[in-house]
């Protein structure tokens, strides 16, 4: 059973950043695609960013130029630093990892971007 572990979540200022990590119980290596995915209240899960196993990178145009995502295969984790944060990015983060049409979700981190 694959298991996909967050952290990394919390409250902070506007302006300010934060990384999030994601713990896979496998090798990373092993998905097709891992990535982070967020849901604010009252609106849909949507795409932040996505790496596949090629190393190819995906952002959401809001993440675009303020959230890396990069992997470390020898932690098997997935992270996402964030910069620039804005109220628009509160929201609870999801790690998602996928081999073919099998999804593979963690429970969530909250981030609340708040003065």
């Amino acid at each position: 059973q694959v298991q996909l572990v967050e952290s990394g979540g919390g409250l902070v200022r506007p302006g300010g950043s934060l990384r999030l990590s994601c713990v896979a119980s496998e090798n990373i290596f092993n998905f097709n695609t891992m990535g982070w995915y967020r849901q604010a209240p009252g609106k849909q899960r949507e795409l932040v960013a996505r790496i596949n196993v090629g190393g190819r990178t995906n952002y959401a145009d809001f993440a675009e130029g303020r959230f890396t995502i990069s992997r470390d295969g020898g932690l098997n984790t997935v992270d996402l630093q964030m910069n620039g944060l804005t109220s628009e990015d509160t929201a609870a983060y999801y790690c998602h990892a996928n081999i073919l049409t099998r999804n593979y979700w963690g429970q969530g981190t909250q981030v609340t971007v708040s003065s």
